[in-house]
């Protein structure tokens, strides 16, 4: 990349902005915790910060480089993963999960020569660490284990960046590898390119020039059939081959085409070989090697018989004390996407329907697409380094940045996809050969909010499916769907799902201010909540309350009031009142507003214990359960339910203030009792170790790590067959938690929650950009984003452009990346000023919200002309009114100075 940070530059970043702020560099800390019983008392003194093991971007070296994946492609198209090594391991690139899977041969190497001295030569790769995978045929000859290799290797994380450098005392030369996909804010197409971009950096610290040269080499990734080929090809700037098989049907799942191809200004400087030599007994690998590469730095000429394996190197002299980078891409096309291949669920008989990928829309193959990438290359990755600046720069604390950008990668795994028609689909997460659970399922995507912050569009796409062909005219929304659409509905609607879907549009739509969108999907809405009041069902005497049968994210029904369905309830309610109102549906906006009002007073009274909000277990006769409301997995008697929260302590009791916060909808209970059930959770589901947690269920965190469990007991009363996973940890629900802590006064706890599920994934125990529940690269982490957010205290309001800057982390010089549907980039924020700065796009503002108490002259200019404005001062902020509103851009910035 033209701008590279090195590991020492970074940690020199770190910790000029640590003098800057006053705060050590990871802006984390913990707190003092005694033990008393089974339950932890927290000291309510101030908490002493301490500098976090987990910097952004994070290092790992050593043991911790044994299980990183960091996945490698766009939005929708599948992805290969750069292992810590520096190798590519996890080929899921063939529209479905293909853990473990690679070619044959799948590296790179490198060939040095200093004048007078022997040819230096090692696959560009870390030495395999132990414990060594020993098969019946030792480690076997698959991306030749036994070959040279670098000593040790750092690997620094920002996804979507990663870089790894090597060191080896033996070689004359230091090299370090930058990988990263094009991602950038706003633009899923620009996003959404099938490609991977792997850039060596190469310096010379002697005092003589080095003749240096690097190959990739790629065995035709097509399956094993003997009529692969490879076929050269060169275009401006890119020069390589195109694989493919030409005996393939066209609607073969594996019918496709991959591309290996060096990016070089100078095509003399590039050597391509279509084949290896063929022949058995690793004949080929063995003549690349020592016949050729070792000993020249050539690749050789082609040999009858011949392997579909092909090279790619680039050859270039490096003068004494200088840089010079080696760059590679890799691309691929594979549009036979169908249900039965990806493991999505499809009415019967179109198991084989071709679903396609937006992404082979855009492209007829994978040269095409390579092309393409490598002409607007200067563009992509200058915007891809731009986000990842603005997430660094920012004064956040380090471990929630780190969070944040490392379940980003979710969305570039097999668990997203777009198919032709650009709609955008998610499974829960993804097995080892295909997604676990299909149908883009409310109650779990209903916690991420990556989407409506970084890519609205495909946050809007998944509104689109919900309360399209997914909500029927009685309102009953499907909270999975089938593909394609339009044959057969799922046939269960999700409480929580349902009314999640409803927050979530209203939120979709203040952020973007697009009534008309809104407005179009409004009936569905209103249908969607008022199949709540049906007789028999979640509130079918009408009166703010869900009390009949739930089904929920925790795979059951819950029976009775109970504080997670019905926050979500609430914050539907007063959602559905802001969108009536402006729908032009007075009458339906008051009722609703009234029954948020009398429900939340009967939750307060009725479900509030003191410390926490508990369930109300209340049995119904099977023949009073409205249809539709029951998926199977739960109680077989409803007159006595098992699997029930009852009077534990749940994680995500208030979930559905949780999104009412971050959509800015205000308090959904009594703000008292919000806190105290928040301290609670951090009291009771909070566990330091879990060396002395007992639990018979899955297994996500144990030993001596940190953790939220999901439901505790500690207090008593737990049913003889508590609600499934309750001794269970999931990170989603860690993450939405922990932000919603920091939004009531708890930022040092939200930030410890943060802190512990990271150490969870460091790389030695787990891979940190893959973070499981059911199934790998789990939707439900996404919910990490909403701690920049929450922290930053940015909302911005699209209809009425209105931003509003409430830092709740070392608010007096604060920085920050921030986001809307039309912009993002970086605020600065300190005692007596304020910039506004767009990276991309444009922001309209008409009015600003900052909190600052001071009074006195105050001088904004936009673009560097000076502006007037009207000032007053409301709760504890100033409120700076435009006499016109303003167009925000990169050009012509927001400067505010008191």
């Amino acid at each position: 990349m033209k701008t590279r940070a090195t590991r020492r530059d970074f940690l020199k970043s770190v910790a000029a902005v640590s003098v800057a702020t006053g705060l050590p560099a990871s802006g984390s800390s913990t707190q003092q915790v005694e033990k008393s019983g089974n339950v932890q008392q927290h000291s309510n003194a101030a908490s002493r910060p301490v500098r976090s093991q987990i910097q952004f971007p994070r290092q790992h070296s050593g043991g911790q480089l044994a299980r990183i994946s960091f996945p490698l492609g766009g939005i929708g198209t599948g992805g290969i993963g750069l292992g810590g090594r520096g190798n590519l391991q996890d080929w899921e690139i063939f529209n479905h999960s293909s853990r473990g899977y690679s070619p044959e041969y799948g590296f790179a190497c490198m060939w040095a020569k200093r004048a007078g001295a022997a040819p230096y030569s090692v696959v560009l790769e870390r030495r395999l660490l132990p414990p060594y995978d020993l098969q019946q045929e030792g480690l076997g000859s698959a991306n030749v284990p036994g070959l040279p290799r670098f000593a040790e290797a750092t690997f620094l994380g920002s996804f979507p960046t990663a870089r790894v450098e090597f060191t080896d005392a033996d070689c004359p030369v230091k090299v370090a590898l930058d990988a990263f996909s094009p991602f950038q804010p706003l633009d899923a197409d620009a996003s959404g390119l099938p490609c991977a971009i792997l850039t060596y950096e190469v310096h010379n610290p002697s005092a003589t020039p080095v003749d240096v040269a690097i190959a990739w080499n790629v065995d035709n990734p097509l399956g094993w059939s003997k009529t692969r080929r490879n076929q050269q090809r060169e275009a401006a700037g890119v020069h390589g081959l195109l694989m493919d098989d030409p005996s393939l049907p066209a609607d073969d799942p594996m019918h496709g085409t991959f591309v290996l191809a060096a990016l070089a200004e100078d095509s003399s400087a590039v050597e391509v070989l279509k084949t290896w030599r063929g022949g058995g007994w690793h004949i080929g690998a063995q003549h690349f090697w020592f016949d050729e590469f070792s000993k020249t730095g050539r690749l050789g000429d082609e040999n009858e018989p011949s392997s579909p394996v092909g090279s790619v190197a680039i050859r270039k002299s490096i003068p004494a004390a200088q840089t010079k980078t080696f760059r590679f891409l890799l691309a691929w096309h594979f549009p036979n996407r169908t249900p039965e291949r990806c493991g999505w669920d499809s009415p019967k008989g179109d198991e084989k329907v071709v679903l396609g990928n937006y992404y082979s829309a855009r492209f007829p193959d994978a040269w095409e697409a390579a092309q393409y990438t490598a002409a607007n290359l200067p563009e992509l990755e200058k915007a891809t380094q731009g986000f990842v600046g603005a997430l660094r720069d920012s004064t956040l604390p380090d471990v929630v940045k780190e969070a944040a950008s490392a379940n980003l990668s979710t969305l570039v795994s097999n668990t997203s996809f777009r198919i032709a028609d650009g709609s955008f689909q998610g499974f829960e997460g993804c097995g080892d050969n295909a997604g676990l659970g299909f149908g883009t399922c409310t109650h779990v995507w209903n916690y991420e909010v990556a989407t409506q912050f970084l890519f609205p569009s495909l946050a809007r796409s998944m509104r689109d499916t919900n309360f399209g062909y997914s909500t029927d005219a009685e309102g009953h929304m499907d909270f999975r769907h089938k593909l394609p659409l339009g044959k057969e509905h799922w046939g269960a609607a999700a409480a929580d799902g349902q009314m999640g879907q409803i927050v979530k549009l209203y939120f979709d739509w203040k952020l973007s201010g697009d009534d008309d969108w809104m407005r179009a999907h409004w009936p569905a809405a209103k249908r969607a909540l008022q199949y709540a009041w049906r007789p028999n069902g979640w509130d079918g005497d009408k009166d703010g309350v869900m009390e009949g049968v739930q089904h929920n994210t925790y795979d059951v029904e819950f029976y009775g009031p109970n504080p997670m369905c019905s926050s979500w309830y609430l914050a539907a309610l007063q959602a559905s009142s802001l969108m009536a109102d402006v729908a032009g549906d007075k009458p339906f906006a008051q009722e609703c507003s009234e029954l948020a009002r009398k429900g939340s007073e009967w939750i307060d009274a009725n479900l509030f214990n003191g410390e926490y909000y508990i369930q109300q277990v209340r049995g119904i006769h099977r023949d009073q359960i409205a249809s539709g409301l029951i998926e199977g997995m739960g109680a077989k008697n409803p007159l006595k339910p098992d699997y029930q929260v009852g009077p534990g302590c749940l994680v995500d009791q208030l979930i559905g203030q949780y999104m009412a916060t971050l959509a800015g909808l205000g308090p959904l209970l009594n703000e008292d009792h919000i806190r105290k059930a928040l301290q609670s959770i951090y009291r009771y589901n909070y566990k330091p170790n879990l060396n002395h947690h007992a639990s018979v269920e899955r297994v996500y965190a144990l030993n001596d790590e940190a953790a939220l469990v999901i439901c505790d007991y500690a207090r008593g009363g737990r049913p003889e067959v508590p609600m499934p996973y309750y001794s269970e940890v999931f990170t989603g629900v860690e993450y939405a938690a922990a932000a919603l802590m920091m939004a009531n006064g708890m930022v040092d706890r939200g930030v410890e929650c943060i802190e512990n599920i990271r150490r969870r994934y460091d790389g030695e125990k787990a891979n940190p950009f893959d973070e499981t529940e059911y199934g790998r690269h789990y939707a439900r982490p996404m919910a990490s984003w909403a701690a920049i957010p929450m922290l930053s205290g940015f909302q911005y309001d699209g209809r009425t452009r209105q931003l509003q800057i409430a830092p709740r982390w070392n608010a007096k010089n604060f920085q920050s990346f921030w986001s809307t549907p039309t912009a993002w980039g970086s605020f600065h924020l300190g005692p007596r000023s304020f910039v506004l700065k767009p990276s991309t796009g444009s922001i309209q503002l008409r009015e600003l919200k900052l909190p600052w108490l001071q009074t006195g002259k105050l001088r904004v200019s936009h673009g560097g002309k000076e502006i007037t404005q009207t000032v007053k001062h409301e709760g504890g902020a100033m409120i700076i009114a435009f006499t016109r509103p303003l167009d925000i851009t990169s050009a012509s910035p927001l400067s505010v100075e008191l």
